[in-house]
């Protein structure tokens, strides 16, 4: 599929207006949001349901307050109706459930378990109300799709690792520690990866799921390491920067020094652990116009327009065949190009990555 990406350049967002459902604010809800008022008018509501916060920051610190923004500008009196599922998808599944009682009719959904929404999405489409598929393909017959070229993220993460190891390549056995099976990203990633490593290292040699979880990823990482030995890999693929730092922590415990690791998200601590030499790469996916492309087919949902403008690409899912969608691509990060990636579109300042702990690391990368 052709990627397709809207140039643009963070810019600080716009207060989000949240509101926590009561019918699951005890079960992980985003505590800080306003709680509805009962026969309150809902025709100007948007749902937005993000998946977590504990594996990656991108959610609460891009995703939301992007979404959010760009609502607010193309819809002045249309209000984003937010819940994080905290990684919990019985959670999840109540946020969805209140959302359509109180009559709100477009709904943009990031799934903590993508194969679970099937009936979710299916009761919703009886009821008119619409679901964007966001970042991760939710099953069901989805109004619309927005996200990456997931396979082709894969494929740069295997290439990238395989940068990382220079000439030693051919003669490397690598440990892949995989996101979620649960999350069909994952294994898009998964596939572009192998598409890479397969042919130009020596073996996987050890391949489990982190879950997306950097506590499991390092628990992971250590059983890798008692199975092998310190010497039986030369290299580590990480799906995401926060499962990539447990695994560096569990290297350095057992004094492993100079294997490459990657990950994925650009996280602000993996732009860090890139400049120090204790990371290998991240992929920069740039979050604003992903996140203002959901809005605008939110909104276009809301207002009866057609999402094809916005949703230039197709895709299919397992349940859902040629679903307009919008296709982005990613980046490569590494130190070389920290400074022309996420500080020039300024996804982060100078000042949030070059700490007094890193000064150094960053005069050395020429950034200041």
């Amino acid at each position: 599929m052709n990627a397709m990406m809207r140039r643009a350049v963070i810019g600080t967002a716009a207060v989000s207006m949240a509101l926590s459902m009561a019918a699951c604010g005890s079960a992980g809800g985003d505590k800080k949001a306003d709680k509805p008022t009962a026969g309150s008018t809902t025709s100007k509501n948007i749902g937005l349901l993000l998946p977590e916060n504990s594996s990656s920051i991108r959610y609460e610190s891009f995703d939301k307050p992007l979404f959010t923004a760009k609502v607010s500008a193309l819809c002045s009196d249309c209000k984003v109706l937010y819940n994080n599922a905290q990684g919990n998808t019985a959670t999840q599944k109540q946020q969805f459930d209140a959302l359509i009682s109180q009559g709100v009719k477009v709904i943009v959904l990031d799934p903590q378990d993508a194969n679970a929404t099937k009936s979710w999405v299916e009761e919703a489409a009886k009821k008119g109300v619409k679901v964007v598929a966001y970042d991760r393909f939710a099953a069901g017959p989805v109004a619309a799709y927005v996200s990456f070229d997931n396979e082709k993220v894969g494929e740069l993460q295997g290439q990238a690792l395989v940068d990382a190891l220079g000439d030693k390549a051919k003669d490397a056995n690598v440990v892949m520690i995989n996101g979620a099976e649960t999350d069909p990203n994952a294994g898009l990633f998964k596939k572009g990866a192998h598409s890479v490593l397969d042919s130009k290292v020596k073996k996987v040699v050890y391949e489990q799921s982190g879950e997306w979880d950097p506590k499991t990823a390092g628990q992971k990482m250590g059983a890798a390491i008692t199975q092998l030995g310190k010497k039986g890999f030369q290299a580590v693929y990480s799906a995401n920067d926060g499962m990539a730092a447990a695994i560096i922590t569990a290297l350095k415990g057992a004094g492993i020094k100079d294997v490459p690791v990657g990950g994925q998200d650009a996280a602000s601590d993996a732009i860090q652990r890139i400049l120090s030499g204790d990371q290998a790469y991240t992929i920069y996916k740039a979050y604003k116009p992903e996140a203002e492309a959901a809005a605008e087919i939110a909104v276009n949902l809301l207002q009866g327009k057609d999402v094809k403008s916005v949703a230039t690409d197709t895709a299919d899912s397992d349940t859902a065949k040629g679903v307009p969608s919008m296709l982005l691509p990613a980046k490569v990060v590494t130190k070389d190009n920290v400074k022309d990636t996420v500080i020039a579109d300024g996804l982060y300042k100078v000042s949030d990555i070059c700490t007094a702990a890193y000064a150094k690391a960053c005069a050395d990368a020429g950034i200041s």
